[in-house]
């Protein structure tokens, strides 16, 4: 499982944010200011200094005037087209 911020797939989505914010055409201040919080949280977020959990994923989203679901869509393309799929997980069958 991918832990650190600087991990491939954790940098697409901080791209992705960066990108989002940039698409509604709002500064790091704005943004800081419209989740109660400072630049300086937004930068380190952005720069990959400050994790986010996806509770804070869809507050920035929600922010931006972004929808969640399509933007999480949107990082899994990106991720895919990286080749970062992940591993996958096989269930056991009942004996």
């Amino acid at each position: 499982m991918a832990r650190s911020t600087h991990h491939p797939n954790y940098q697409t989505l901080l791209t992705l944010l960066r990108d989002l914010r940039e698409r509604a055409d709002v500064t790091q201040l704005a943004l800081a200011e419209s989740l109660g919080n400072t630049q300086t949280f937004i930068s380190k977020v952005e720069r990959g200094e400050r994790r986010i959990d996806v509770v804070e994923f869809i507050e920035i989203c929600d922010a931006l005037g972004a929808d969640p679901v399509a933007a999480f869509r949107e990082y899994l393309q990106r991720r895919s087209l990286l080749g970062k799929k992940g591993s996958k997980l096989t269930r056991r069958t009942p004996n």
